[in-house]
């Protein structure tokens, strides 16, 4: 399905999708300010994944390298129950992808 409308898709010019990617980029910065930045084991990790992005030049590798240090950062500090076994799970599964895959 996506092979019959890649044509469309690609017919759209880069610049015609930078406002949508400003939306997003706003969307993203409106949840920094939720962050609780007196809390070390939550804010280090949304820093690192913020910090991660511009550097990467990619939103997703941000977001796994925040994945990963949220999870390291809190069993780092004793707050294994704070993490959900499916941010467990995420982490094992980018770790396996960063060391094997890339």
């Amino acid at each position: 399905m996506a092979l019959f409308f890649s044509p469309i898709f690609l017919a759209i010019p880069s610049f015609a999708t930078a406002p949508a990617l400003i939306f997003v980029g706003f969307l993203m910065i409106e949840s920094l300010f939720k962050v609780d930045y007196h809390d070390a084991p939550e804010a280090i990790p949304a820093f690192l994944a913020t910090i991660m992005m511009p550097f990467a030049y990619s939103i997703s590798e941000g977001i796994a390298f925040g994945v990963v240090s949220y999870v390291l950062i809190n069993a780092g500090c004793g707050r294994r129950k704070n993490v959900s076994i499916i941010m467990w799970i995420l982490a094992i599964l980018f770790l396996a992808y960063y060391i094997f895959v890339k």
